[in-house]
Protein backbone atom coordinates (compact mmCIF):
# COMPACT_ATOMS: atom_id res chain seq x y z
CA UNK A 1 0.00 0.00 0.00
CA UNK A 2 1.52 3.42 -1.04
CA UNK A 3 1.66 6.59 1.61
CA UNK A 4 -1.51 7.90 0.98
CA UNK A 5 -2.88 4.72 1.78
CA UNK A 6 -1.30 4.47 5.07
CA UNK A 7 -2.58 8.10 5.67
CA UNK A 8 -6.08 6.74 5.56
CA UNK A 9 -5.26 3.44 7.87
CA UNK A 10 -4.26 6.74 10.46
CA UNK A 11 -7.37 8.46 9.90
CA UNK A 12 -9.31 5.38 10.30
CA UNK A 13 -7.90 4.86 13.89
CA UNK A 14 -8.60 8.03 14.62
CA UNK A 15 -11.94 8.23 14.14
CA UNK A 16 -12.33 4.99 15.60
CA UNK A 17 -10.70 5.51 18.33
CA UNK A 18 -12.58 8.97 19.76
CA UNK A 19 -15.30 7.10 18.72
CA UNK A 20 -14.87 4.25 20.89
CA UNK A 21 -14.19 6.89 23.65
CA UNK A 22 -17.43 8.96 23.43
CA UNK A 23 -19.61 5.44 23.81
CA UNK A 24 -22.06 5.67 27.23
CA UNK A 25 -21.34 3.69 30.11
CA UNK A 26 -24.65 2.24 29.93
CA UNK A 27 -24.46 1.17 26.26
CA UNK A 28 -21.04 -0.33 27.02
CA UNK A 29 -21.89 -2.70 29.85
CA UNK A 30 -25.18 -3.44 27.48
CA UNK A 31 -22.99 -4.09 24.64
CA UNK A 32 -20.73 -5.96 26.82
CA UNK A 33 -23.86 -8.57 28.09
CA UNK A 34 -25.07 -9.13 24.82
CA UNK A 35 -21.03 -10.24 23.71
CA UNK A 36 -21.00 -12.21 26.52
CA UNK A 37 -24.00 -13.85 25.67
CA UNK A 38 -22.74 -14.81 21.92
CA UNK A 39 -19.89 -16.15 23.84
CA UNK A 40 -21.84 -18.32 25.41
CA UNK A 41 -23.03 -19.72 22.03
CA UNK A 42 -19.80 -19.90 20.74
CA UNK A 43 -18.58 -22.42 23.57
CA UNK A 44 -21.84 -24.72 21.95
CA UNK A 45 -20.34 -24.27 19.50
CA UNK A 46 -16.41 -25.22 20.11
CA UNK A 47 -18.00 -28.48 22.03
CA UNK A 48 -20.05 -29.53 19.12
CA UNK A 49 -16.67 -29.97 17.38
CA UNK A 50 -15.28 -32.89 19.75
CA UNK A 51 -17.65 -33.74 22.66
CA UNK A 52 -15.50 -36.00 23.92
CA UNK A 53 -12.93 -33.57 25.24
CA UNK A 54 -12.56 -29.51 25.97
CA UNK A 55 -12.25 -27.24 23.02
CA UNK A 56 -10.24 -24.33 22.85
CA UNK A 57 -10.88 -20.85 22.04
CA UNK A 58 -8.55 -18.27 21.78
CA UNK A 59 -9.12 -15.01 23.06
CA UNK A 60 -8.66 -11.67 24.68
CA UNK A 61 -9.47 -8.93 27.50
CA UNK A 62 -11.16 -6.57 26.46
CA UNK A 63 -9.40 -3.03 27.92
CA UNK A 64 -10.42 0.63 27.15
CA UNK A 65 -12.70 1.40 25.18
CA UNK A 66 -12.90 -2.44 23.49
CA UNK A 67 -16.48 -3.93 22.90
CA UNK A 68 -16.97 -7.17 25.86
CA UNK A 69 -15.68 -7.73 29.11
CA UNK A 70 -14.42 -10.41 30.80
CA UNK A 71 -17.78 -11.63 31.22
CA UNK A 72 -17.31 -12.98 27.35
CA UNK A 73 -14.54 -14.91 28.64
CA UNK A 74 -16.40 -16.44 31.80
CA UNK A 75 -18.97 -17.61 29.23
CA UNK A 76 -17.03 -19.23 26.72
CA UNK A 77 -15.19 -21.02 29.90
CA UNK A 78 -18.82 -21.93 31.74
CA UNK A 79 -19.52 -23.13 28.53
CA UNK A 80 -17.28 -25.79 28.23
CA UNK A 81 -14.36 -24.63 26.61
CA UNK A 82 -10.83 -23.54 27.71
CA UNK A 83 -9.52 -20.31 27.17
CA UNK A 84 -6.28 -19.07 25.51
CA UNK A 85 -5.48 -15.13 26.31
CA UNK A 86 -2.63 -13.56 24.30
CA UNK A 87 0.51 -12.80 26.38
CA UNK A 88 2.50 -9.68 24.69
CA UNK A 89 6.22 -9.20 24.83
CA UNK A 90 8.49 -7.87 22.37
CA UNK A 91 6.65 -7.24 18.56
CA UNK A 92 6.53 -10.64 17.14
CA UNK A 93 3.85 -13.48 17.68
CA UNK A 94 1.92 -13.54 20.49
CA UNK A 95 2.59 -16.08 23.62
CA UNK A 96 -0.24 -17.53 25.10
CA UNK A 97 -1.44 -18.85 28.65
CA UNK A 98 -4.82 -20.29 29.89
CA UNK A 99 -7.74 -17.92 31.36
CA UNK A 100 -8.80 -19.92 34.91
CA UNK A 101 -10.72 -17.31 36.25
CA UNK A 102 -11.06 -12.95 36.42
CA UNK A 103 -8.44 -13.60 39.61
CA UNK A 104 -5.48 -15.41 37.51
CA UNK A 105 -5.47 -12.00 35.69
CA UNK A 106 -2.59 -9.56 36.34
CA UNK A 107 -1.48 -6.07 34.81
CA UNK A 108 0.91 -5.99 32.42
CA UNK A 109 2.41 -3.63 29.91
CA UNK A 110 0.23 -1.06 28.22
CA UNK A 111 -2.35 -1.53 30.50
CA UNK A 112 -3.58 -4.50 29.75
CA UNK A 113 -4.65 -7.74 31.43
CA UNK A 114 -2.73 -11.22 30.89
CA UNK A 115 -3.11 -14.45 32.77
CA UNK A 116 -0.41 -14.91 34.87
CA UNK A 117 0.09 -18.85 34.68
CA UNK A 118 2.43 -20.80 32.45
CA UNK A 119 3.25 -19.51 29.33
CA UNK A 120 2.86 -21.67 26.45
CA UNK A 121 4.68 -20.30 22.79
CA UNK A 122 3.11 -18.63 19.95
CA UNK A 123 2.13 -22.14 18.25
CA UNK A 124 -0.02 -22.49 20.86
CA UNK A 125 -3.34 -20.71 19.01
CA UNK A 126 -2.53 -24.34 16.49
CA UNK A 127 -5.40 -25.98 19.03
CA UNK A 128 -7.94 -23.04 19.01
CA UNK A 129 -10.65 -24.26 16.60
CA UNK A 130 -12.11 -20.10 17.29
CA UNK A 131 -10.03 -17.10 17.22
CA UNK A 132 -11.52 -14.23 18.96
CA UNK A 133 -9.67 -11.29 17.89
CA UNK A 134 -9.77 -7.66 19.14
CA UNK A 135 -10.39 -4.98 15.71
CA UNK A 136 -11.03 -1.30 15.59
CA UNK A 137 -13.18 -2.38 12.54
CA UNK A 138 -13.79 -4.85 10.09
CA UNK A 139 -15.10 -4.86 6.65
CA UNK A 140 -17.60 -6.78 4.62
CA UNK A 141 -14.92 -9.20 2.87
CA UNK A 142 -13.44 -9.83 6.24
CA UNK A 143 -10.28 -6.87 6.26
CA UNK A 144 -9.43 -5.94 9.93
CA UNK A 145 -8.11 -2.81 11.05
CA UNK A 146 -6.45 -3.32 14.08
CA UNK A 147 -4.23 -1.07 16.54
CA UNK A 148 -0.87 -0.73 14.30
CA UNK A 149 1.73 -2.80 16.83
CA UNK A 150 0.87 -5.77 14.30
CA UNK A 151 0.64 -8.25 16.42
CA UNK A 152 -2.02 -10.47 15.19
CA UNK A 153 -0.57 -9.49 11.71
CA UNK A 154 2.55 -11.74 12.83
CA UNK A 155 0.46 -13.94 14.95
CA UNK A 156 -2.22 -15.48 13.01
CA UNK A 157 -0.35 -17.35 10.36
CA UNK A 158 0.14 -20.12 12.47
CA UNK A 159 -3.58 -20.61 13.65
CA UNK A 160 -5.07 -23.61 11.76
CA UNK A 161 -6.14 -23.84 8.15
CA UNK A 162 -9.76 -23.88 9.60
CA UNK A 163 -9.94 -21.86 12.67
CA UNK A 164 -12.82 -19.46 12.57
CA UNK A 165 -11.47 -16.14 12.12
CA UNK A 166 -14.00 -13.44 14.56
CA UNK A 167 -13.06 -9.96 14.54
CA UNK A 168 -15.45 -8.37 17.16
CA UNK A 169 -16.40 -5.45 16.88
CA UNK A 170 -19.40 -2.58 17.77
CA UNK A 171 -22.02 -2.75 15.39
CA UNK A 172 -21.31 0.70 13.34
CA UNK A 173 -17.39 -1.15 13.44
CA UNK A 174 -18.30 -3.39 10.57
CA UNK A 175 -17.99 -1.04 7.51
CA UNK A 176 -18.14 -1.61 3.49
CA UNK A 177 -14.68 -1.80 2.89
CA UNK A 178 -11.25 -0.80 4.79
CA UNK A 179 -7.73 -0.10 3.33
CA UNK A 180 -5.65 -3.56 3.19
CA UNK A 181 -2.21 -4.34 2.86
CA UNK A 182 -0.60 -8.03 1.59
CA UNK A 183 0.66 -8.81 5.04
CA UNK A 184 -3.63 -8.39 6.44
CA UNK A 185 -5.19 -12.00 7.61
CA UNK A 186 -8.56 -11.36 6.47
CA UNK A 187 -11.28 -12.56 9.38
CA UNK A 188 -14.04 -14.98 8.32
CA UNK A 189 -16.54 -13.42 10.77
CA UNK A 190 -17.50 -10.42 12.83
CA UNK A 191 -18.84 -10.45 16.19
CA UNK A 192 -21.07 -7.36 16.79
CA UNK A 193 -23.53 -7.02 20.28
CA UNK A 194 -26.83 -6.25 18.05
CA UNK A 195 -26.23 -8.25 15.04
CA UNK A 196 -24.04 -11.53 16.61
CA UNK A 197 -22.26 -13.56 14.74
CA UNK A 198 -21.79 -12.80 10.85
CA UNK A 199 -20.19 -14.64 7.93
CA UNK A 200 -18.10 -12.50 5.93
CA UNK A 201 -17.88 -13.32 2.20
CA UNK A 202 -13.94 -12.51 1.54
CA UNK A 203 -14.96 -10.43 -1.90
Amino acid sequence: MDVAGQRDKRQWRTELLARRAAVPPEVREAEAAALATAAAALATAAAALAADRPQWVAAYVPVGGEPGSIAMLDALRDGGARVLLPVTGPPGPLDWAEYLGPESLHTARWGLLEPSGPRMPCTAIESARIVLVPALAVDLRGVRLGRGAGYYDRTLPAARPDARLIAVVRDDELVPRLPEEPHDRRMGWALTPGGGLRHLDGN
